[in-house]
């Protein structure tokens, strides 16, 4: 009974590390080449709107020490969806990607405004490249309209 219990518990904690690394691997994600300077890039920031689908991203909040920022972002596409959108930076990159607490169903819209931010960091840094991310097909649309 014990080998049996020991088996089980073994099992549900290799689940759970599989289902974290897995969840990590879809979560929504850009990262870029360099650090960025959240305060300044706060300055330049301009809210975005667009009607449908309805996606606004309307202000951007940065912490004190500018190692971090969040953007609330209102998405109304099949479903209406609040969330924050995170960018952190280290002195060797910065990765914009979706608030985990807030955790929204990754629809096209939700993982256009995390591009749409991409690309006004790199309105406000023309130096940025991108280095990882697992949405290439939405910064290649908007890089090609």
């Amino acid at each position: 009974m014990v080998k049996t219990s020991i088996f089980s518990t073994r099992l549900f904690f290799h689940a759970s590390i599989n289902k974290i690394k897995l969840n990590k691997l879809r979560m929504p994600h850009i990262v870029v080449n360099q650090q960025v300077d959240l305060l300044e890039f706060s300055k330049h920031f301009s809210p975005y709107f667009q009607k449908s689908p309805l996606i606004r991203i309307s202000n951007i909040y940065v912490e004190s020490n500018g190692l971090s920022a969040l953007l609330p972002v209102v998405v109304i596409d099949e479903l209406h969806q609040e969330f924050f959108i995170q960018i952190s930076t280290s002195p060797k990159k910065t990765t914009i990607r979706l608030l985990p607490l807030t955790d929204p169903q990754k629809t096209d819209s939700v993982k256009k405004s995390l591009s749409l931010v991409y690309f006004q960091m790199k309105k406000f840094d023309s130096s940025l490249v991108v280095t990882k991310s697992n949405l290439w097909e939405y910064i290649k649309t908007e890089i090609s309209s």
